[in-house]
């Protein structure tokens, strides 16, 4: 009986242990482009990359603002990308007037 129904459905079964794997790995790497940083994540980022002290983060769909106080005592404005944890300076407004 058994012999009979592995038979039968034997096409089934193999296809199903070869797709499993497969659609596994699919799911995992959706997972991994889905994930993004977290603002902590984010303010580690800028504090190594700016060595300053962060003062303020906003944050929108695809970045967080993040306001930081330099050694020097200026303040700037960093980007960080939520996928990616890119930091980017945005364009000042005298580099737009150049232009």
């Amino acid at each position: 009986m058994f012999t009979l129904w592995l038979t039968k459905y034997r096409l089934r079964i193999l296809v199903s242990l070869l797709v499993l794997p497969v659609m596994t790995t699919m799911a995992q790497q959706q997972e991994k482009k889905d994930e993004q940083i977290d603002r902590a994540q984010a303010i580690e980022k800028v504090k190594k990359d700016t060595q300053g002290r962060v003062l303020k983060v906003n944050q929108n769909r695809d970045k967080y603002k993040v306001k930081v106080l330099q050694k020097s005592g200026r303040v700037v404005s960093v980007d960080v990308d939520k996928k990616s944890g890119k930091i980017t300076k945005p364009k000042s407004s005298k580099d737009r007037d150049n232009r």
